[in-house]
């Protein structure tokens, strides 16, 4: 199991929030999503192969929502 917490700056609101959960939580592998507004934080957890930080970061910038350069 893998868990990466990172920042999305371009969350604003509770509609980017429940977006961004949506998504990634359809993405095969994913476990666990949970996004804040307040934080603009994101923690995202997987266990499959199938998943991964290069998948994931793919698709938040695919919808708009590209994570933070760390």
């Amino acid at each position: 199991m893998q868990t990466k917490t990172f920042r999305v700056p371009n969350i604003t609101c509770a509609h980017c929030v429940m977006t961004i959960e949506r998504e990634l939580s359809e993405l095969k592998g994913v476990t666990s999503v949970k996004a804040d507004e307040k934080t603009k934080m994101v923690c995202v957890q997987w266990g499959e192969a199938s998943a991964s930080w290069h998948k994931v970061r793919l698709l938040l910038e695919e919808i708009n929502y590209p994570p933070e350069s760390q």
